[in-house]
């Protein structure tokens, strides 16, 4: 049973700062939370276009809110961004269903909206002591684990947001040791965005998707930075 002292991160140092990126969506808003309740948190900095105007599609907005928090190190940063439709159309199940227009939301939004914040705000991580940065992905971005095909554009954004990871956490190694990346898949989570596509699949609860993923990034050990795992810790196939 929790208690109001149980800390779900306490690989991270005391007077840890938080931010979070899509605070609020029901993920996000469900993180920040949970967040504000570690006993050792220091800050926990909620950023989206409704609560500050940041927009995933306008570089100069990411770059302006990074700009914002310079000054004190980011021990925690979670970008809990994504869609999985575009403009009222659900994912494509088939090559014939491919719109350009589209694809290329797709893109901007599951990966290079991502890609512009590990550009503004990785720099930011605490180069001395332990940080972690996370990237919702999903499980179907694995291209090992597709065996059924469809949603190729939401897959390819996904699998595009790996690599960006991957890639990411080498580079950042080099100059952050003690930082640790990932790709995470939530799972499915009972939100205004998974839910017309949760039929038959096992869902739970935003309050219960964060404990999860705060509890796998923790045991994240910086050796494996730039993984792709699941909520509960275990390695996705890429």
């Amino acid at each position: 049973m929790e208690t109001a002292h149980d800390t779900l991160l306490p690989s991270l140092p005391h007077g840890f700062r938080a931010v979070v990126i899509g605070a609020s969506g029901g993920i996000g808003s469900a993180l920040c939370q949970r967040l504000r309740n570690e006993p050792h948190v220091g800050d926990v900095i909620p950023l989206s276009r409704s609560d500050n105007q940041f927009d995933l599609a306008d570089e100069a907005s990411i770059a302006a809110a990074a700009q914002a928090l310079q000054g004190e190190p980011i021990h925690l940063l979670i970008c809990a961004t994504g869609i999985l439709g575009t403009d009222g159309h659900a994912p494509e199940k088939a090559l014939r269903h491919i719109d350009p227009d589209r694809m290329m939301r797709q893109l901007a939004i599951n990966a290079v909206g991502p890609a512009l914040v590990a550009k503004h705000f990785l720099p930011l991580l605490d180069r001395k002591q332990r940080s972690i940065a996370a990237f919702l992905s999903a499980r179907v971005g694995s291209i090992g684990d597709n065996r059924l095909g469809g949603w190729i554009s939401y897959r390819a954004a996904k699998a595009a947001l790996n690599q960006i990871v991957r890639t990411a956490s080498i580079e950042y190694g080099r100059t952050h040791p003690e930082a640790v990346l990932a790709a995470i898949h939530p799972g499915t989570v009972r939100t205004k965005l998974s839910e017309p596509f949760a039929a038959g699949h096992k869902t739970v609860a935003p309050d219960e998707a964060a404990r999860s993923i705060l509890q796998a990034l923790d045991g994240l050990t910086a050796d494996r930075s730039g993984s792709f795992i699941a909520y509960d810790g275990s390695t996705i196939v890429w």
